[in-house]
Order: structure tokens, then C-alpha cells, then sequence
């Protein structure tokens, strides 16, 4: 499936299978995950508020194109020089998708994810999971990731991986609370890294009641609908379930004017919001308050190779179930995105060639 131009539904094409390169592996997609960040990629725009907007396809993207950064399947074959890689045709992986250019000092340290140069994420700049075969340009990315469902390892390169970074962002000490905003296909698999990984209590925000009841099945210790409980109510019901304190960490899944103020209002005395959603615009900030606090406000975009290797131990050691609701053939993926656009997909959809 893919993007010819912005703003214009995906094209079911059939191409030629990529040809093998040195330390390449070809790998067989079993299940791509169908992410928000895909719905901004066909737009062609971010919402940076005020009428300002940010192109998706203007920094390295050539089109057309193929989406999809959410991949798992099957290693179909492998190029020259990956002897000694530990993999063999047919293994089960999970592609990490943030290749970075590999000479920057963030790719230098690990962080991909936040490559300065010239950035090759699978299924932005170069061709990625929304297809029947996928080339991942060096088997470093592939994550083995036997023991876990294709659908449910896909999940795990941005949405588990997201979650995981953001919460790690946090520094949670015990007898925290952490504060989410938003329980869909990333926020329903934070509640469940967050109850794995730190000592805090975990609350969650929503404004679907449906939502609000996975969130509890998931272990989620309050939870809380802010459209029929305004700000000053919730941070009132907060200092009761918290010694007096407000949210200790809010992590904002949303990320719209709305959520991100709402998340700042709620930090207590040396608090860190934590911003993750892309669905856009700007706010206002009350400058003398994150001095008075010591309050931080920190961005988390995807997260690191190692952080990804982390989650698949994490997730096949059993406790972390990415919550995979819905299902679909590739050449619905149009179907699925606007669906997903329209807040109707609970936790995360798949599309499974």
C-alpha cells in the first residue's frame, strides 16, 4: 500500500521484491501495526498550532512511498556478510524502524531514534511494513522475537517502545504516582510496562468509559474520565489518593492544547510532564510555574534499539500484552486509518498480509 501524494488515500500497487544487499536481511511481514504517527504521515503535515504547520514528508522523504514502522514476521533471507549475526532464514523478528544515518553522535550513543543526520525510519524514509516483504538495510535491527504473536512483537516497535521511553523519562521512585493521559494502543500498554518496570501507582485518563474499564483489567490503580470531571475536581481526587501531592510524573499520549494543560496543571513540586502524542496545535505556558514547581516538561519521541530488546525480553518473560483489538487485510489499510482518525480503534490494529 502505498503513498503516492499527500493527502491522498493509499494505492494498492504490486512491485518488484527488494532486492538482498550486504548485511541485509529480507524480511516476510506477518502483521504491521496501524499507528497515529501513519494518519500524519498521509496528511503530509503536523499541527504545530497558531496556522503552522510541519511537513511529514519534507525531511528526506521522496514519494511515493510505503508506510508502516510497526513490523514483525518472518526472515525470508539474508544478505552477504550477516554470518555472524545469530540468525537464520525463518527466525521470528520485530524490526526496529528508527535507523538513523550512523555517524551523528546521537546514532554514535545509541539514539537512533534522534539521528541529527540523515534519518532512514522504516516507514517515513524509506519503505516500510504496509506490504507483503520488507528490507531492513542491516540485521542488527531484527529483534528475535520467538514466543510472541506477530501481531502483538509489531506493536511493540512504537507503541510498546514509546511507552517504555516515556516512562523511563519519568525516574519514578516508590510511593509515586504516575498520571496517564489517554488509554489507547500506547497508553494501554504503558499501564501495563509502568506496573512491570517501576515502583509508582498508575493513573489514567480518558474520555471513553470502555477505555477507562481496560485500563482498570490492566492494572491500573485509579482511573479517572475528564469529560465529565474538570481540572480542579481530578487534582482535588488526586491529593486524596496521593499524601496530599498531586500527579509525581503525567505522561501525555494525546497531545493536544487540551491534555498537555491539563498534565501541567496536575504536576506537583518537582514533577515531569512528559509529552508524547503528535495530534497537534500549541498552548499557553505559565512561565512563573515550573520554576515555583522545579517542574520539567520533557519531549519522548520512540526509543533506542537496546530499549526495544529490553521490551521483547519483557514481553515474552509474560506480564506485557499489547492490546491488538482488530484485524485486517493489507489493502484495507485506508479503512483502518480512518478509523483510527475517527478515535474508534480500542488499542491497537493490525494489518496482516
Amino acid at each position: 500500500m502505498r503513498l503516492i501524494a499527500d493527502g491522498q488515500p493509499l494505492r494498492e500497487l504490486s512491485l518488484d521484491i527488494p532486492p538482498i544487499t550486504p548485511r541485509s536481511a529480507l524480511v516476510k511481514v506477518a502483521a504491521a501495526g496501524v499507528c497515529h504517527s501513519d494518519i500524519h504521515l498521509v496528511s503530509g503535515a503536523y499541527d504545530l498550532g497558531e496556522g503552522r504547520k510541519l511537513s511529514t514528508t519534507g525531511g528526506g522523504t521522496v514519494l511515493p512511498l510505503t508506510p508502516g514502522h510497526e513490523i514483525a514476521g518472518r526472515v525470508e533471507r539474508l544478505g552477504p556478510g550477516t554470518e555472524s549475526s545469530g540468525l537464520k532464514e525463518g527466525d521470528r523478528v520485530v524490526v526496529y524502524p528508527w535507523i538513523g544515518c550512523g555517524t551523528c553522535r546521537k546514532c554514535l550513543s545509541g539514539r537512533e531514534n534522534l539521528c541529527e543526520g540523515s534519518q532512514r525510519f522504516l516507514g517515513f524514509m524509506r519503505n516500510g511494513g504496509y506490504a507483503e516483504y520488507v528490507l531492513v538495510p542491516d540485521t542488527r535491527y531484527l529483534v528475535k522475537a520467538d514466543g510472541i504473536e506477530a501481531s502483538q512483537s509489531a506493536i511493540l516497535a512504537c507503541a510498546g517502545l514509546t511507552a517504555l521511553s516515556s516512562i523511563r523519562k519519568c525516574a519514578l521512585q516508590p510511593g509515586d504516582l504516575l498520571f496517564l493521559i489517554g488509554a489507547g494502543g500506547v497508553g494501554s500498554t504503558a499501564i501495563q510496562i509502568a506496573k512491570k518496570v517501576t515502583p509508582a501507582r498508575v493513573a489514567v485518563a480518558d474520555i471513553d468509559d470502555s477505555r477507562l474499564e481496560l485500563a482498570t483489567r490492566l492494572g491500573a490503580d485509579y482511573v479517572f474520565n475528564t469529560a465529565t470531571t474538570d481540572t480542579k475536581e481530578l487534582a482535588s481526587q488526586l491529593r486524596k489518593v496521593n499524601q496530599g501531592r498531586t500527579a509525581d510524573a503525567v505522561i501525555d499520549f494525546v497531545g493536544i492544547p487540551r491534555t498537555a494543560s491539563l498534565g501541567l496543571r496536575l504536576l506537583g513540586h518537582e514533577g515531569k510532564l512528559v509529552l508524547v502524542g503528535l495530534v497537534g496545535g500549541g498552548m499557553q505556558l505559565p512561565l512563573p510555574l515550573l520554576p515555583i514547581l522545579g517542574a520539567e516538561v520533557l519531549g519522548n519521541f520512540t526509543g533506542t534499539l537496546a530499549q526495544l530488546t529490553e521490551l521483547v525480553d519483557l514481553t515474552r518473560r509474560g506480564g506485557i500484552n499489547p492490546v491488538v483489538s482488530e484485524s485486517y487485510r493489507l489493502e484495507e489499510a485506508n479503512e483502518v486509518l480512518a478509523k483510527l482518525g475517527r478515535g474508534e480503534v480500542r488499542g491497537r490494529a493490525v494489518l496482516e498480509p
